[in-house]
Parts: structure tokens; C-alpha cells; sequence
């Protein structure tokens, strides 16, 4: 085995990482901010990119592909919400009926399976060609970590404001914060749509990075997100504790697990079973916690108890 290939494909999958890093950081909204099971990210991950490169095709300005791609995984966090508040179907199956209405309704935009963009006829943001040997401003990695970077201060401000407290306080306790007052239907709605939206600017981000759109490549995305949002609690939970850099983590949970992806292909093990891979990655990062609780903290001592008849 080669480690200069190894290395040689390295920035490519920080590259990559990093993008399904604004995945995982919508995926974090909703899983650990709104404590709710969002299956529908399967297909917003093929929306965000079809949109995209269908308007980019179309003559769209990029920014403007980008605008409009968020803005359509923003109606998919709607279309969730609305399964799940107005109509009473428990949140992880309104994601599934949303994701299984998104099959149709992403091949009506792409026309067909497939859509490519190529990087000499278009003015794409990031491409697989400007990982390495690339000025700075158009390196993709750069231009990534700045989206990161910008994403991350908004969400800071936002659940900073009495609407963003109100969105956590749903999330952390339902109960609690209707008795205060809080419309927590419409804040599971407004949380489902910021998490989709930010999927969807993934996808579409992704989708210039690899050339094309297919309907197949949100497929299992939902454990890609949770893998970078349980890797990055893992091995940044101790250091990170402010929101922000929790967010900044999630992210690099995502470059993380692209990069330990990338060795698992360099070692030669069959590419059929990747997906199982993930599988038991997701799993033994979810047992983590588990474990060091049951297995590795000290009892805690108890004190104070009173004798009987005191």
C-alpha cells in the first residue's frame, strides 16, 4: 500500500467532509436542539443539489442556485413540520412520508436520474478540482470553512435571541415551556425548517463539488449527519463547551469521518460493505456515552440520608 495515494487523497476528503459538515450541523439542530428524529434530510440531500444545478443550467447566478436551493429544503422542513403538528404523525414518520414524496417530486426538477455541471462551462463555488493546486480564494477547503464560519455566527446570534431561546427551550422541555407561554408547534416547525434549509445549502454545495445531482445521493445521509454530529461530541465534548464551537465540532466531526473513510478504502476492505461500515461506526459512537457510564465512572456516593425515626 501506497501512503503517498493515501495522502495524495486526503484534502479531497476534508474537502468532502467538511460539506456534509453544514449537513450534520442541520442534523444537530434537530437531534440534539429540537430532540426530534428527521428522517426527511435523506431527501433533502438530493433536493438542495437538483435545485441547484437545475437553476445553474437554467443561466442562474451561483449565489442566487444557493439562495433558492436553501429556501426549497426550507418548504421540505415545512412540509415535515406541517405532517407533524397540524396532522398529529409522530415526527420520525412525517420525515419518512416527506422523504418518500421527495423521490417524485426531485426527479420532476432534474427531468431525469441524473444531472451533470461541468466545471469549464459554469462559475461553480467549490469543485473537486480546486482542492489542491488552487489559489486561495478558490481553494475548496477555504471556501468551505468560511461558509462554516458564517453559518456557525448566525445560528450563534439566532438561538441567542428570545426566538432561538424559545426553539431550545421547546426542544429541551415541551411541557414546560407551553406552560410559559411558548408556541411549541410553531417552534418544532421553525426548527425543522432551519435544519432542512442548511441540508439543502449542503447538498447544493456538494453537488457543485462533485459535477452532478443524482436522485440516489442522499441515500443513507441520515447516518452520515449523525456520525459527524456523535464524533465530534466525542472527541471535542470536553474541550468545546460554548454553542458555537459545539457547532464548529459537529463539523469536524464530518472531515473526521470522511478522513477515516477515506483509510478504511486506502486498507483495501471491500467497498460493498461501506455502508455496513457506517452502520457500525454510528453504533459504537452512539454506545460511547453508554459505555462510560456504566462501565468507567465512579459510583457516586451518597450522603446524607437520614436514619429512621429522625
Amino acid at each position: 500500500m501506497d501512503i503517498s495515494s493515501l495522502l495524495g487523497a486526503m484534502p479531497g476528503a476534508m474537502a468532502q467532509g467538511l460539506i456534509w459538515g453544514i449537513m450534520a450541523i442541520g442534523v444537530y439542530i434537530t437531534f440534539r436542539i429540537m430532540d426530534i428524529a428527521d428522517l426527511s434530510v435523506d431527501g433533502t440531500m438530493c433536493t438542495g443539489a437538483a435545485v441547484c444545478i437545475m437553476m445553474m443550467q437554467g443561466g442562474a447566478n451561483v449565489w442566487v442556485a444557493l439562495l433558492v436551493a436553501t429556501l426549497a429544503g426550507m418548504l421540505v422542513g415545512l412540509a415535515t413540520g406541517i405532517f407533524h403538528t397540524l396532522m398529529g404523525i409522530p415526527a420520525i414518520l412525517a420525515g419518512i412520508l416527506t422523504q418518500l414524496g421527495l423521490w417524485g417530486v426531485n426527479l420532476k426538477i432534474m427531468g431525469k436520474s441524473n444531472q451533470a455541471i461541468n466545471v469549464d462551462k459554469y462559475n461553480l463555488l467549490v469543485s473537486l478540482r480546486y482542492v489542491k493546486n488552487s489559489i486561495l480564494d478558490k481553494n475548496t477547503i477555504v471556501v468551505i470553512i468560511l461558509f462554516i464560519i458564517v453559518i456557525i455566527a448566525i445560528l450563534y446570534w439566532f438561538f441567542g435571541t428570545e426566538l432561538g431561546s424559545s426553539i431550545r427551550a421547546t426542544g429541551c422541555n415541551e411541557n414546560m415551556a407551553r406552560a410559559q407561554g411558548i408556541n411549541t408547534n410553531f417552534n418544532k416547525v421553525l426548527g425543522l425548517m432551519i435544519s432542512n434549509g442548511l441540508v439543502a445549502l449542503s447538498s447544493a454545495l456538494l453537488g457543485q463539488y462533485q459535477g452532478f445531482a443524482d436522485i440516489n445521493m442522499g441515500k443513507g445521509a441520515i447516518v452520515i449527519g449523525l456520525a459527524a454530529v456523535i464524533i465530534g461530541e466525542a472527541i471535542f465534548g470536553k474541550i468545546f463547551k460554548n454553542f458555537a464551537a459545539k457547532l464548529f465540532a459537529v463539523a469536524l466531526g464530518g472531515a473526521i469521518y470522511f478522513i477515516v473513510l477515506q483509510i478504511v478504502i486506502w486498507c483495501g476492505i471491500d467497498t460493498d460493505l461501506l455502508k455496513l461500515f457506517q452502520a457500525l461506526v454510528v453504533a459504537v459512537f452512539l454506545a460511547i456515552p453508554y459505555w462510560k457510564e456504566k462501565y468507567f465512572s465512579k459510583p457516586k456516593r451518597v450522603t446524607g440520608i437520614a436514619k429512621e425515626g429522625e
